[in-house]
């Protein structure tokens, strides 16, 4: 996409933005804050153009960083910004999901059991989120936030993960499949085990999910790949599909319960889809290393600014 077209889209995302404002803005901001209520939707996108940068670069969904940093510096309610969390990871999903599924490395038959777990627990833990006082859902969110930055930190990854065989589960479901890697110039063979500890787990990511608005991908990829055995672009790929699928069903409670705001929703969705395609014209020559430091770096930050709000320290 040439710069032409970039500046297009952007202006494009501001007049959308605009349009946004029309949908009951000024009754979804504080009284107490400094700036008009108009000005925040702009803010927000600015904002989640420059997330969907960071987000490419570093290697992380954009909903993990959204919903901290959101619900804790700008002035909307948390119910908001978890719906909206959960659209802005959805649609990156949705755009990505039909292209890898073409390209065979994101599997149906590892995803499918996997979503249903998944989804009753993005179900479960929306309806939790919803139901729980504000300060309670801060405090949990930024104790996840925190221990997803030591996840990350201590993350490793296994190309090509050795499993032996698949457990009986696997077997009887047909997990496996092969998939061509360029890089090797042949096709790769794979199968998982351990699947009921991955059943489980996928249930606690989902309620995880739903109940604070995150985008689940760092949590489904050291499962899929670690403890399933999942090669690591298989693990990466079935784990956007598996988001299109776990966000939508938590969304639909967050829309059901009318915490879906247009002018949330709308500037973030165009600002995170616009960074992202900026953000992979710069990976090219960004330096891996400072990005994740500065990944890591924001979610620290915005990690001890939720739990310093729900503990009200910093409000």
């Amino acid at each position: 996409m040439g710069r032409r077209q970039i500046l297009a889209m952007f202006a494009l995302g501001l007049i959308l933005c605009i349009i946004s404002l029309a949908f009951g803005g000024e009754a979804q901001i504080p009284t107490n804050s400094s700036l008009p209520w108009w000005a925040w939707p702009l803010i927000l996108f600015v904002f989640t153009f420059v997330l969907g940068i960071v987000a490419v670069l570093g290697g992380v969904g954009g909903g993990v960083l959204y919903v901290p940093i959101v619900g804790g510096f700008f002035p909307f309610n948390l119910d908001f910004v978890r719906g909206a969390g959960l659209f802005t990871a959805l649609t990156g999903a949705l755009s990505a999901g039909p292209g890898l599924l073409r390209r065979g490395l994101a599997d149906l038959r590892l995803a499918i059991p996997l979503s249903v777990v998944t989804s009753v627990g993005a179900i479960v833990g929306a309806m939790i989120g919803l139901a729980l006082p504000k300060n309670l859902v801060n405090i949990l969110l930024g104790v996840t936030i925190l221990g997803i930055m030591i996840v990350m930190l201590r993350a490793k990854k296994s190309e090509f993960p050795e499993v032996k065989g698949p457990d009986p589960i696997a077997k009887a479901l047909g997990i496996g499949g092969t998939y061509v890697e360029p890089s090797l110039g042949k096709e790769i063979h794979w199968t998982v085990h351990r699947t009921p500890i991955a059943l489980v787990l996928f249930a606690i990511i989902g309620i995880m999910a739903g109940m604070f608005g995150l985008g689940a991908g760092w949590a489904n990829v050291p499962v899929l790949n670690l403890l399933m055995g999942v090669p690591l672009k298989v693990a990466v790929s079935t784990s956007v599909f598996l988001l299109s699928i776990t966000d939508t069903s938590a969304a639909f409670i967050y829309l059901n319960s009318g915490a879906i705001s247009p002018m949330v929703v709308i500037p973030s969705i165009i600002g995170i889809m616009l960074g992202a395609v900026v953000g992979v014209k710069i990976l090219e020559v960004a330096k891996p290393k400072v990005i994740r430091i500065m990944v890591l770096g924001l979610l620290f930050l915005s990690g001890l600014r939720a739990l310093l709000k729900g503990l009200g320290i910093w409000n």
